[in-house]
């Protein structure tokens, strides 16, 4: 039989671990939201990039640009494709 002060201990130890790991969560998780809306901006840019001539592939690459830089990334990805044609 495992003593009670193990069960204390193993708590605490497991307390401090979702404390710590709170903060790279949640920077996760918004990290991620930012990415999914990347690529809903992607996917709606299809029809009026299409009538511009322009396209950007709807991918989690470029969505995760999109998520990190925000609107400079998506002229960064604009330039890249200019630059790449």
């Amino acid at each position: 039989m495992i003593p009670a002060s193990w069960w204390a201990a193993g708590l605490i130890a497991l307390l401090l671990v979702i404390l710590l790991a709170r903060r790279p969560a949640a920077a996760i998780a918004g990290f991620l939201a930012r990415t999914c809306i990347g690529m809903l901006v992607l996917w709606l840019f299809r029809i009026p990039g299409a009538a511009l001539g322009l396209s950007l592939g709807v991918n989690p690459i470029n969505g995760a640009v999109l998520g990190a830089l925000g609107v400079p990334g998506f002229g960064l990805l604009l330039l890249i494709r200019w630059i790449l044609r």
